[in-house]
């Protein structure tokens, strides 16, 4: 059965982004293992996700770890081993690629297929479903109605990117880095040749493009379809970015979670943790790192995905420039800038070029060094210095709702503590009652609702006394303490981890795998095996499988030229094969109508 609430699944490269993403409202977040994940930049110590583990746990949320990435037949016992080592350490789940792990002894921790394992077909899911997974990653690429039907047809846990960088290939089916530098995306080393600039020629050499980065999409950006996505059956929604700065972090997190919250107000269902946030700032997506938005698939094939002038980001559009003055310009919009802010504009190379300022007053700004800008060029702001610093402070609070009973008995007093999971304290203390000189209520309220060093708010407090006696405020800050420490163990006592479902006889939806299967190891190969799989070749990182396709992706240079013969029917004198060329690389393009999907070759550069 699907899980009945609505998780946000934040991304952390460290501890310090782990703690801010829950500070921010997370109700999950997914962080790298050691070693062997996607991410091989973002390791992080079992120390650390042990201490990340205790304090998300104190809120109800959830830690995942990336243990994603292909694994060598030398690795799988290092595998293992850190699996038991992340499982002592309170790890909630395992995110996963590797086949492998389910023919070794893991503790039964929870599993979530990586979107590595290329999710795309219904019987993929119902098998993983199958063989134990509790949580799936589904491609970026998805439309709303593909989401929805594979909702319909499984019980599986759903998760989806709603935000952050795009693959412009299908995950896990990449091969372009391992074959052109040997840096394996499998093995979380991408040198990312889709953000290169490349010229497209045709094949009489013919140039198309120059210089433009045709492989680089824009950044994804769901935020205005999150209803219609719990209504599809997502379940968890992923922000990417585990290789991002901590005020992306913040930032980002707390955007969806607002999003979020106002969708769930009043709902049956509702989210997957405890807390409120409160935020010194406010957020706004475009004011973190972008490269320009799109929703890419989600509503059907659209134009506006690509980001072909620039891989970096473009930041938030701020205005025009109005006119040109010495070393200072006036801007025409309604943003106000501020000293030190990050500009940026697509200059007349169509190169994007920044700039910082030096001075703002009003709308007239004075650059450190003046660019070449013209009268009604635009521009954007990629750093917002005063909101910069808002987010380089403690920016946010997270509370617990409580609600507190302070009453008399016959020997003295009690405190009641309950919190919004239900979880409940009583501290009852003899004390001799006397009777008080003046009014005690104002000063009981006061004493206990100081619970700002705790991860508690009182939500009520109901004074139940039976007369009027004398409360000493230290009797009350001390009752109050006590009832903190006992309500946090008892929070701790009642967390409860979930365990590994149990795996179900499953036949794999294929009898073959080819080097897209991504069989690196024996123990992944004897596992589809087991599942009916008759031949299975190993992975291209292996075999260096030659001649195949390198990339396969929805991305489409025929569609964003207008020459699509399914969509537009657009004309053109180029002739086919098409090429994209940087430096000594040579890539051949080639077009799947019926999947609706380009694929990449390598071609010796003649």
């Amino acid at each position: 059965m699907r899980q009945p609430y609505i998780e946000l699944l934040s991304p952390a490269k460290d501890l310090t982004c782990g703690i801010e993403a829950i500070n921010h409202g997370a109700d999950a977040v997914y962080i790298g293992a050691p070693k062997f994940s996607a991410r091989a930049a973002a390791g992080n110590a079992i120390t650390d996700i042990e201490q990340l583990c205790a304090y998300a746990h104190r809120y109800r949320a959830r830690i995942y770890v990336a243990l994603n990435t292909l694994l060598k037949d030398s690795e799988l016992d290092e595998a293992r081993r850190m699996a038991w080592s992340l499982y002592d350490a309170g790890v909630d789940a395992l995110i996963v690629q590797d086949m492998a792990l389910l023919e070794m002894d893991i503790p039964p921790i929870p599993l979530h297929a990586s979107t590595q394992m290329d999710n795309r077909t219904l019987e993929k899911v119902q098998f993983l479903e199958k063989v134990g997974f509790t949580q799936v990653v589904l491609p970026r690429e998805f439309t709303l109605e593909e989401i929805r039907q594979m909702a319909m047809q499984t019980n599986v846990a759903l998760e989806v990117f709603v935000h952050g960088a795009l693959c412009v290939s299908y995950s896990g089916q990449c091969y372009l880095s391992a074959a052109l530098s040997g840096r394996s995306a499998n093995r979380g080393e991408c040198a990312q040749y889709c953000r290169l600039p490349y010229t497209m020629v045709d094949a009489d050499g013919r140039e198309i493009a120059q210089g433009k980065h045709l492989l680089s999409l824009r950044d994804l950006n769901q935020s205005a379809h999150l209803a219609e996505l719990i209504e599809a059956g997502v379940t968890s929604f992923k922000i990417e970015g585990r290789l991002k700065e901590v005020s992306y972090v913040k930032n980002i997190t707390a955007y969806y979670r607002q999003l979020l919250d106002r969708i769930l107000e009043g709902k049956t269902i509702r989210r997957a943790s405890d807390g409120t946030c409160r935020f010194t700032f406010t957020p706004q997506a475009e004011k973190s790192f972008n490269r320009g938005f799109t929703t890419f698939f989600l509503q059907g094939r659209q134009r506006d995905i690509t980001a072909f002038d620039t891989p970096k980001s473009q930041g938030e559009y701020v205005g025009q420039v109005k006119e040109l003055k010495g070393n200072s310009f006036t801007l025409a919009g309604t943003s106000t800038l501020n000293n030190g802010d990050g500009l940026s504009f697509f200059n007349t190379r169509g190169e994007l070029e920044g700039f910082r300022v030096n001075r703002a007053e009003a709308n007239r700004i004075y650059p450190q060094e003046m660019p070449a800008l013209r009268p009604k060029t635009k521009l954007y702001r990629n750093f917002d210095q005063a909101f910069e610093k808002q987010l380089a402070k403690p920016s946010a609070e997270r509370r617990i709702a409580v609600d507190i009973t302070f009453s008399d008995h016959a020997f003295g007093f009690s405190l009641t503590m309950e919190d919004e999971s239900g979880a409940r304290v009583t501290i009852a203390r003899p004390f001799q009652k006397e009777p008080a000189q003046k009014a005690q209520t104002e000063n009981i309220r006061t004493q206990l609702a100081k619970l700002g060093n705790t991860p508690f708010d009182s939500r009520y407090i109901r004074i139940e006394l039976s007369g009027e006696f004398f409360v000493p405020s230290s009797l009350l800050a001390e009752m109050r303490r006590e009832a903190v420490e006992r309500l946090l163990s008892l929070r701790k006592i009642n967390y409860r981890r979930e365990v590994r479902k149990k795996a179900e006889k499953a036949v794999y939806p294929l009898q073959t795998l080819t080097y897209l299967g991504n069989v690196l190891n024996e123990k992944a190969k004897a596992f589809y095996q087991k599942q009916g799989v008759n031949h299975v070749e190993y992975a291209y990182e292996r075999e260096r499988n030659a001649g195949v396709p390198l990339m396969f992706t929805k991305h489409c240079l025929r569609y964003s030229f207008g020459w699509c013969p399914r969509f537009q029917r657009g004309k053109t004198s180029f002739r086919e094969p098409y090429y994209l060329v940087w430096k000594q690389t040579k890539l051949r393009l080639a077009f799947d109508c019926a999947h609706c999907q380009m694929l990449i070759y390598k071609e010796d550069k003649s």
